[in-house]
């Protein structure tokens, strides 16, 4: 499984989401990690491909691409949450 991050850089919630990704990968190091900007074009065809509507949006993918689960908009999941998922 890996973990999907669609944000948008240099926006009210681009540090926030820039933090959680430092530290996630600290406290992670396993689990693969993927980061795409929406202002790209593939951040944007990712996100009308997963029917993202809100952003910062953090998705759990298992490798056939179908989504685990999802967390949309401003309100972080805990770290530990979207570990717990990706290791499912």
């Amino acid at each position: 499984m890996k973990v999907l991050i669609i944000y948008r850089p240099n926006s009210e919630h681009g540090r926030l989401i820039e933090e959680f990704i430092h530290e996630y990968q600290t406290r992670h190091t396993s689990d693969h990690l993927e980061v795409l900007s929406i202002d790209t074009r593939e951040g944007s065809a990712t996100a009308t491909l997963y029917d993202v509507m809100s952003y910062p949006a953090i998705l759990v993918l298992q490798t056939d691409g179908y989504v685990q689960k999802i967390w949309q908009g401003d309100t972080l999941p805990l770290m530990e949450e979207v570990a717990s998922y990706a290791r499912a």
